[in-house]
């Protein structure tokens, strides 16, 4: 997950320098969302790690 996150920030990174804002705004929140999610699943699979001990 956080490898699609990160190619979708390098994607709104290309979009923005070739002047292309409509694809660097959404590859940006794309970005942003997948971020969000990652960061979700990553602190449950720690509690669960720790219920589990």
């Amino acid at each position: 997950m956080l490898r699609w996150t990160i190619t979708f920030i390098v994607i709104a990174l290309i979009a923005a320098v070739l002047g292309f804002g409509g694809i660097a705004g959404a590859s940006a929140g794309i970005a942003k969302i997948l971020f969000f999610v990652f960061l979700v699943l990553f602190v449950l699979s720690l509690l669960k790690g720790l219920v589990k001990k």
